[in-house]
């Protein structure tokens, strides 16, 4: 560092002759190298643009390959390099700065030296003095030099001399009287104290480095592009860093480095905004993609505080990850992602325990899943709790036969194929009877071995993506749709009382721009004057999130004793008992019109599309032409002509209730004992697996 102290020493001593007063030429010095540094300032400046700007690319490769590390930091490299971007990058400001701090504290520990440019061996002799006068002084101090100014300024004629005849250098003389001359006091404080050694006034300045660190860290986390990114630790933590640290230096130091560092500071501030002002990050960076993308994220990893070191449910997943891998030979694992989704596979599980004695290793991401209880009363079910995040590596490191599952994506997103093994069976079960083309995302079941499929359709759509896509055949199993048979069952048992008053229902999807956000008031104020009883029975998501706004939906309604809105779902009563029901692209539409054959009004909000491809594919989606078979449409802007399609509706059931079960017949696969087809398939699937493993075994010996 000594070159480079002496570089800046120059500086300084060039800013003081220009000042005549030392604070002044610390605050010039600190100017002339923000100036110096600022193309360095603005192309760190860009950088961080680029780094937000990517930020949403890093969030979806995040959730796409959720949980799987090697994957998620080869896809940001590509992406780093693709944009030109080094990471390491960013840690050449920081080098630099502390690396002119380091210059800046040498210069004003010794000034004499530096800023002076008194001779080396003139200041050795002077050391050598101020230690002979003083024994209290530690000749390994940093301070030495300081004690000389201080002694030169404040002895008398005497103690002057001693430092005259100190040295045989001729210069010795015009040395002493420059340091008599070197003021060193700015604004009442003397700039060469310490503060752990002197306290009283010199507190002043670690307290003000410490202000000047917190102003710096309010202004860059509201006006930093990358710093007001971070998340609450990455701008507070900072920020209780940098102050501390500048208290903690502010210290121990010289009260000039602290004025050095208040300055710097300050005018960083200035040059942030200046920045913000020449490179507008607003006109570059997508924070509207920023924000949805980083939202995506934040619902997959769940809240951050759920799970603590000694959070129970956290003990819980461990011992239930544990246990399911202590387990060997693991021929069939169900999984859940919620206690919902259990009527999906209860046909078939309760076909698999009846006939079989296959244990049913089945994994839930709910930690109340109703599962639990049942395999208290039989031993052939295995339930675990698995949170989503630990899903991503348990489902890696799967070593079953057969895997089975309702969630889409797979290999797609966050949930892998095992790493393990190569020659798990996996089946994506069926959770609904629309289009798999315009419901699921593209490519949603491509990486499944297996398919079951409720109807004809489905079937249709798929062998035609793998055509356009040139995507080898999967095994498509012509099931049917248990969950559907349940509910026609129950309902086929259910005792309908004769009503005289028709029931509408009106049950809403949760996709931006469904019925609750669009058109809600403007239906019931078209049906209110109707001899209907109406019932609201919004998405649950939509109870979760809006509450407030339903709340003031029923003090409006309130007074008319024929509209009643629902918030309790733990009845399907109301499904049965209805006439009629009103939906947008809600899958309960069509859950309700195939299991009581009666028909629907849908109306045309914005429709709900999850592949953007999906025209791709020559095949009309179910979910649209189906809509003016089991019921009626009408638009959005005519939402008014939904009393007439009600009425029409209403008057001709007879007539729709042929048409629906006709469609039924026609397009739904094995009505009535889907769950014992597909039941069947998985036990021959699991039986196949233990057969090709001792083949194979007997192969190997």
């Amino acid at each position: 560092m000594e070159w480079f102290s002496a570089l800046l020493g120059t500086v300084m001593n060039i800013c003081y002759c220009l000042c005549k007063n030392y604070g002044l030429a610390i605050i010039l010095f600190t100017l002339i190298t923000k100036i110096i540094l600022f193309p360095l300032s603005v192309w760190v400046h860009n950088n961080s643009i680029k780094m937000v700007k990517m930020q949403p690319d890093l969030n979806r490769i995040k959730t796409r390959y959720y949980g799987d590390k090697d994957t998620i930091s080869e896809e940001q490299s590509k992406l780093y390099k693709k944009e030109g971007y080094n990471p390491l990058a960013t840690l050449i400001p920081l080098i630099i700065q502390i690396t002119l701090l380091m210059g800046v504290v040498a210069v004003i520990y010794r000034p004499i030296s530096y800023i002076l440019k008194v001779p080396a061996d003139i200041t050795g002799s002077f050391i050598t003095t101020v230690l002979e006068r003083h024994e209290e002084l530690d000749p390994e101090s940093n301070s030495l030099l300081l004690a000389v100014i201080e002694d030169i300024q404040n002895g008398d004629d005497m103690v002057l001399e001693t430092y005259y005849a100190s040295s045989e250098n001729p210069e010795a003389a015009s040395a002493v009287d420059r340091i008599r001359s070197f003021h060193l006091s700015f604004l009442g404080i003397d700039l060469s104290w310490i503060a752990s050694i002197r306290g009283g006034l010199s507190l002043i300045a670690p307290l003000m480095a410490a202000f000047s660190a917190w102003l710096l860290s309010v202004a860059e986390n509201q006006a930093n592009v990358l710093q007001k990114e971070q998340g609450w630790w990455g701008r507070y933590g900072t920020m209780i860093f940098s102050v501390a640290l500048s208290l903690y230096l502010g210290f121990y130091v010289p009260a000039g480095v602290a004025l050095y560092w208040v300055a710097s500071n300050l005018l960083a501030i200035a040059q942030q905004y200046l920045l913000n002002w020449m490179i507008d990050p607003r006109k570059k960076v997508d924070y509207e993609a920023l924000l949805q993308t980083q939202k995506e994220l934040d619902e997959l990893e769940g809240p951050k505080e759920k799970f603590k070191l000694n959070d129970p449910l956290r003990r819980r997943v461990r011992q239930d990850y544990k246990r399911f891998f202590s387990v060997r030979n693991k021929h069939l694992v169900f999984y859940s992602e919620s206690n919902g989704f259990y009527k999906y596979y209860a046909g078939m599980i309760e076909y698999i325990l009846k006939y079989t004695n296959i244990p049913i290793h089945y994994i839930t991401s709910d930690p109340d899943d109703h599962i639990f209880e049942m395999a208290k009363n039989d031993p052939q079910i295995i339930p675990y709790y698995i949170d989503m995040k630990t899903l991503i590596t348990l489902m890696m490191k799967m070593d079953a036969d057969v895997v089975a599952m309702t969630m889409p994506d797979l290999e797609t997103y966050q949930i892998k194929r095992s790493y393990v093994r190569k020659d798990i069976e996996y089946i994506n079960l069926c959770h609904g009877i629309g289009s798999y083309n315009l419901t699921f995302r593209k490519g949603a079941v491509d990486h499944f071995d297996t398919v079951f499929l409720a109807g004809k359709h489905q079937v249709e759509e798929i062998r035609k993506q793998e055509k356009v896509y040139e995507l080898p055949a999967k095994v498509l199993l012509e099931c049917g749709y248990p969950l559907l048979d349940d509910m026609r069952r129950d309902y086929q048992a259910a005792s309908h009382v004769p009503h005289d008053q028709k029931i509408v229902l009106i049950a809403p999807s949760w996709h931006t721009g469904n019925i609750m956000d669009s058109c809600l008031e403007e239906i019931l104020d078209a049906l209110k004057e109707e001899d209907y009883r109406i019932i609201v029975r919004p998405h649950p998501q939509h109870v979760r999130h809006n509450g407030p706004k339903l709340e003031a939906l029923k003090a409006k309604y309130k007074d008319n004793e024929n509209i009643e809105i629902q918030t309790d779902f733990t009845s399907n009563s109301t499904v049965f008992e209805a006439d009629i029901i009103v939906s947008d692209w809600s899958s309960v539409a069509y859950e309700f019109v195939f299991t009581t054959d009666k028909p629907a009004v849908f109306v045309n909000t914005p429709m709900k599309v999850m592949n953007p491809e999906y025209q791709r594919i020559d095949t009309v989606p179910f979910d649209i032409w189906t809509r003016d078979v089991i019921g009626m449409s009408v638009e959005l802007e005519k939402v008014e002509e939904i009393r007439e399609k009600i009425a029409y509706l209403l008057s001709h059931s007879d007539e729709y209730r042929e048409t629906i079960q006709k469609l039924t017949n026609e397009y739904v696969f094995n009505l009535g004992n889907s769950a014992e087809v597909g039941a069947r398939y998985i036990i021959d699937a699991v039986f196949r697996k233990v057969r090709e493993r001792h083949e194979g075994d007997k192969q190997e010996a």
